[in-house]
This record gives C-alpha cells, sequence and structure tokens, in this order.
C-alpha cells in the first residue's frame, strides 16, 4: 500500500480589526464618484446653503433655496450640492425629481423668470378654470423676462377652493382670477424688474423678477381684536372674506393679553397635572382632524410611554382636494395652534417638533416663522426644539409616514406597518403625529372643560368640526358648525343656501378620497363613522358640492386623474391601477367588469391610504349615478328634484 504524503497544513488566525481600523486601510478617495462638481457653482451652492457639514434631513430645505433662486435646479448645482451634503448624485436627484415643486433643468437651459399656476382643482374646474388656462396660454406667448418665457402650469388644488378660479403668480394667490387680473399681475411683476434694473444700471436677473412685490405673498398686518372662532359654531370664512389673501391675524401680544399661554404656563410650573390634560381630550372625544380621525387622548398615552427621546411631527400639508380649513385658522390664530403644541410637548414629553407645511402656504410660512421667532424671543416656559419645514408638493405626503420620510430629506415614499410612528417614527425615535387643527382646539376643551365641546353636536353626535364648503353654494368657506350637522342644514344656514341658478345635485364629503353622495343622501349626518355604510367618509370635511349644471362622472374622472398624478408610484396597484382607471373612465362607455377589478385590486394590495380610498369616487358613481354612465343626468336630477319637494 502507498501511503500519500503528509500535508502540513498552517492556519494563521488573525485577530478581528474594528471598523474604524478597517476603514483606515481603504484607500482614501476625496470624491465621490461621478461628475465632479464645477469650482464656479461650489461657490453658488454655499452662498446659498452655507458651509458643510449638512445633515441628511436639510436636503429637501436646500434645494429650496435653490429653486426658488435660481427659478429650477440646474445640474451643475445638483453635482455640487451632492458633493457639499456628501451624498451620491443618485440621491439628490432622486428626491429633486420626486416633488412637482422642483424642476430640474440641464445647464444650457434658461430658466423662467416666472411661473403662473392655474389651480385645475375640482372647485376651480367648476368656476372655469381650464378656460381660464387656455386664455392664459395664449395671453402669455411672447412675455418674457431675463430672456425666458413666463411658464404657464396647470398644478393640482392650492388650497384656497373657497376663492375659486385661482391663480399663482410665481408666489402670489389671485383669487377669483380672470385673465386680466393674472396678466396685469404678471405684467406688475416684469416692470418692477425693469425698473430695478435701470436703478442698478445692470442686467437683470431671473432672481431680481421673481422677488419683486408683485409676485410675493402680501404680508400680513395684526388683528386689532381677538376674532375668538372657538367660542361657538358660525362662519369663520364668507362673502365678506371671498378675496381675502392676508387677513388680520391674532399676534403674541394680543394672544397673551387675552389669556393665551396660560394652559402651557400652569403645566410648566406645575398647577395643572398632565393627567387632567389627557382625562379632558379623552372626555372630550377628540379625534385627529386631519382625516384618520384617531382618539388625541390615547394617542398622547401612546407615544408618552416610549422610550426618549421622542419627537413631534405637526402635519400641515392639507392636500386634499377641497381643504383649507388649516390655512384659514394658521393664517388668523397662530398661537392657539402653537400653544397646543407647547402643551402636547410637555404631557408627552417631547424633545423636538417639527412642521411640515405645504409650499403653497407662502404666507402662512412667512408668519408662522415669524411667530415662532417672537415666541422663542419672548417665551412664556420653557421651549421644546421647534422646526418649520417646507413641502415641495406632493399630495402623498399628507400621509403621516411618507410625510416622516420627507421630513429626513427623502422622497415622500408611504412606509410599511408595523412598526408604527408612535414607536419608531421621525429618526427612527417615537413620534408622536399630528393634524393642525387637533392641537388647535387642545387649549380651548381643556379650560373650557370637555362638557363645552361634547355640549355640540346634532342627530346623536356629539363635538364641532370645521367643513371647507366649496361649489354650488352661496357663500363658500369654513364653517364652524355642530358634529354631526347634514349637507342640507350646512348649506342652509352656514353657507345662504345654494348659489342662483343652482339646485343641490351631488355632494363630496371628503376631498377627492370621501366619495361622492347624491342629493336623496344629504340629510345624513357628518361625522366620523357615520358616511361608511353609504360608502363614503368624512376625511377633513372638505365638501365640494354639486349642482345640476355638474356631472358626478366628471367630478369622479377629475379626481381619479388627480390621484394618478400624485400617487408617488412605489406600490404597482395604486401606479397602474389609477393610471388605467383614469384611461378607462375617460372613455365614452365604461368597461364596469375591470374598472371593478381594478378598484377591487387598489382597495385590497395598495400601501397606503391614497391607493386604497382612490377608488371611492368611481364606486359611488357606479352606485348612486348609475343614469349618468346610460342617460341625461341633468333630466334624471331635476325629476328627482320636483318628487322631493312633492
Amino acid at each position: 500500500m502507498n501511503t500519500p504524503p503528509s500535508v502540513t497544513v498552517t492556519v494563521t488566525t488573525t485577530a478581528t480589526l474594528p471598523l474604524q481600523a478597517v476603514r483606515e486601510r481603504l484607500p482614501s478617495r476625496n470624491h465621490l464618484k461621478g461628475r465632479q462638481p464645477e469650482a464656479a457653482a461650489l461657490a453658488e451652492v454655499r452662498a446659498l446653503i452655507g458651509p458643510a457639514p449638512h445633515p441628511r434631513d436639510l436636503l429637501i430645505e436646500h434645494l429650496h433655496r435653490l429653486n426658488d433662486h435660481y427659478r429650477g435646479l440646474f445640474e451643475r448645482h445638483l453635482v455640487a450640492l451632492a458633493h457639499e451634503m456628501r451624498l451620491s448624485m443618485v440621491e439628490v436627484f432622486e428626491v429633486a425629481s420626486f416633488y412637482h415643486h422642483f424642476q430640474v433643468l440641464p445647464d444650457s437651459a434658461t430658466a423662467p423668470p416666472l411661473t403662473v399656476r392655474v389651480c385645475d382643482g375640482l372647485s376651480c374646474q367648476m368656476t372655469g378654470a381650464h378656460d381660464l388656462h387656455q386664455h392664459l396660454s395664449e395671453q402669455l406667448k411672447g412675455m418674457s423676462g431675463a430672456g425666458a418665457a413666463v411658464r404657464l402650469l396647470a398644478t393640482p388644488c392650492v388650497g384656497r377652493c373657497e376663492q375659486a378660479p385661482v391663480a399663482v403668480v410665481h408666489q402670489c394667490p389671485l383669487p377669483q382670477a380672470s385673465t386680466k387680473t393674472v396678466i396685469d399681475q404678471v405684467n406688475l411683476a416684469l416692470a418692477q424688474a425693469e425698473q430695478a434694473q435701470a436703478a442698478a444700471k445692470n442686467v437683470v436677473s431671473e432672481f431680481d423678477i421673481q422677488n419683486q412685490p408683485a409676485a410675493q405673498h402680501p404680508p400680513a398686518q395684526a388683528a386689532i381684536e381677538d376674532i375668538a372662532p372657538s367660542h361657538q359654531p358660525g362662519v369663520i370664512t364668507g362673502a365678506a372674506q371671498a378675496c381675502t389673501v392676508a387677513p388680520d391675524f391674532i399676534d403674541l401680544a394680543l394672544y397673551r393679553r387675552a389669556g393665551g399661554y396660560t394652559l402651557a404656563t400652569e403645566l410648566a410650573a406645575g398647577t395643572r397635572s398632565h393627567e387632567s390634560v389627557l382625562v379632558a381630550l379623552e372626555n372630550a372625544g377628540l379625534r385627529g382632524l386631519g382625516g384618520a380621525g384617531f382618539p388625541a387622548g390615547r394617542k398622547w398615552r401612546i407615544v408618552r410611554e416610549q422610550p426618549a427621546p421622542r419627537l413631534m411631527a405637526v402635519n400641515i400639508d392639507e392636500g386634499e382636494p377641497g381643504t383649507f380649513k388649516d390655512r384659514t385658522y394658521l393664517e388668523r390664530d397662530p398661537h392657539r395652534f402653537l400653544e397646543g403644541l407647547l402643551v402636547a410637548a410637555q404631557v408627552v414629553g417631547i424633545q423636538t417638533c417639527y412642521i411640515y407645511l405645504r409650499d403653497e402656504y407662502h404666507g402662512c410660512r412667512a408668519l408662522l416663522q415669524a411667530q415662532i421667532n417672537a415666541l422663542q424671543a419672548n417665551p412664556p416656559c420653557p421651549l421644546p426644539k421647534i422646526e418649520l419645514r417646507r413641502g415641495a408638493g406632493a399630495y402623498i405626503c399628507g400621509e403621516e409616514s411618507a410625510m416622516i420620510e420627507s421630513l429626513e430629506g427623502k422622497r415622500g415614499e408611504p412606509r410599511l406597518r408595523p412598526p408604527y410612528i408612535a414607536q419608531v417614527g421621525l429618526f427612527g425615535r417615537p413620534t408622536l403625529e399630528h393634524n393642525f387643527e387637533t392641537l388647535f382646539w387642545v387649549r380651548d376643551i381643556v379650560q373650557r372643560g370637555p362638557d363645552w365641546f361634547t355640549g355640540f353636536g346634532r342627530h346623536g353626535r356629539t363635538g364641532l368640526r370645521s367643513f371647507s364648503v366649496s361649489g354650488r353654494v352661496r357663500e363658500p368657506g369654513v364653517k364652524l358648525a355642530p358634529a354631526g350637522i347634514t349637507l342640507r342644514e350646512l348649506v342652509d344656514e352656514f353657507c345662504g343656501g345654494m348659489a342662483p341658478g343652482h339646485t343641490l345635485y351631488a355632494y363630496l364629503p371628503g376631498g377627492a378620497s370621501g366619495g361622492i353622495f347624491p342629493a336623496s343622501l344629504a340629510d345624513v349626518p357628518l361625522d366620523f363613522d357615520t358616511l361608511q355604510p353609504h360608502g363614503g367618509f368624512i376625511g377633513s370635511a372638505a365638501v365640494i358640492v354639486l349642482s345640476q349644471h355638474d356631472s358626478a362622472r366628471d367630478a369622479a374622472l377629475a379626481m381619479m386623474q388627480f390621484f394618478a398624478h400624485e400617487s408617488c408610484g412605489q406600490c404597482t396597484p395604486c401606479r397602474l391601477g389609477t393610471d388605467k382607471a383614469a384611461t378607462l373612465m375617460a372613455a365614452s362607455i365604461w368597461d364596469e367588469a375591470t374598472l371593478n377589478d381594478l378598484a377591487s385590486t387598489m382597495m385590497d394590495a395598495s400601501i397606503c391610504g391614497l391607493g386604497q380610498a382612490a377608488p371611492n369616487p368611481l364606486l359611488s358613481v357606479l352606485r348612486y349615478f348609475r343614469h349618468e354612465l346610460t342617460g341625461d343626468h341633468t333630466v334624471l336630477a331635476a325629476v328627482d328634484t320636483v318628487r322631493k319637494l312633492a
């Protein structure tokens, strides 16, 4: 037998190196891969965002600075921004391209000096927005400044439905806009830029044009007396405020003189207990007023049981078509909201509060930042850190986890849950997320007592609800009404009835996603949990009223087109379903079998509420307005009205 040769095996053991030691052994790289930043572009970016380092969550804020200054995001600036923030170009570009208000431009392009946006939300459509856009496209041809033509865009709801139709020249909103008022505003902004050029004897820049007073939201002035919107049901805005852009507001001094921040001061001093606040909110039955309706007191208890540090994220994105209540309250009484924020922060133990405000609310942003600065300069009690962040035109960021992603400087794509953001939210920390209006009512409920709040209500419901009412009513606006009020009562008692020449035909009780109800359901109480049996929900109480001159089918198509435009694209059922449904709904004859199949798939398989609720208007038409698919809805509506009167 042959014996195999012996083999000696030497085993060398190496101690595991610490991660930092491994990094030190790697070849050093002084720059990121890909296109390298130009010196001039780096200087321009640094002039706007300041010196490094820059936290990752400030990416969207920095993109806003560049977009505002240069009227677009040029590729050279994105490369420089990626370098300054130590991010890959892919990360920067994917965020910049996600949000509607950012325009990525090649370096060879010339940015438009002014952008004119015409709202194409349903309320604006009903008042002639499409015709306005068409006329402006003809009138704006050839109008230019700084070597580029004025840009015209159709844009989703801008949150001024009571002032329809609305156009926005750069950041200046024009209520009840006409071709003449828009052209006059554009001419004024361009003329002011030319005057600035002549005075400086220099070439006018895009920055000069966009920052002319005519292109800016006018500043608000302080009020001389308390409007006290929380005392009792009533009209918050109506015919008298139909064209108001910058209303009077309650500043810090006036708010303090009227007893403001007493509750926050008592909590800080220990003269009022945290538990008493929680009990008051629970006994009042206060629920989240952004749409979901989760009990506020229960949410506070859940978050404060989580380990510190805890954060707060306030949602003022308010992108639901037909909704404008948060803007209305914020631009009139900002400190009532801020006191609610401070109370929540003290009771829950919040370290930092992030306020996410939609980009369309330029006036609110300036006002709120000024009042936060005033509060920090003269605090009535110890304050948490408060940061005001700016959205960038994405309806999906109204969903709480998408808003969290956006606050972290990312694409606004909803997260899979669990874990819930109360446990793992902003920056991985337990997060209390709230809508603006929920916090707005905290002070009154605690100080007046829960019985004050529950003392309002109709038809077996309790509490107060703020309705954003637009469409075919005589006096659209925000109406503070008893919970459980019916649509018919709301229109007759708070809106001055239907507009002349219009008869109630249908209504949307909860904006784009809440469904469409016929006039025969105008006596159903409007509140949480009352509309689900009929195939809808109240959501943020965005009520859009349709008349015999409107079509529920057309309204449903407009809503589906909106959802297709605003889908984040993360999940296939929503991304493809909304687009396919909009195409099928635009056909003269509906393929009902396919539409029902799409609706079921979207509701069952979409990640978040956008895709899950998108089919509601479509299903409402199939359920209540089938006559519109086969006949003349105007005639049938008239017959239905006569039948009711008889």
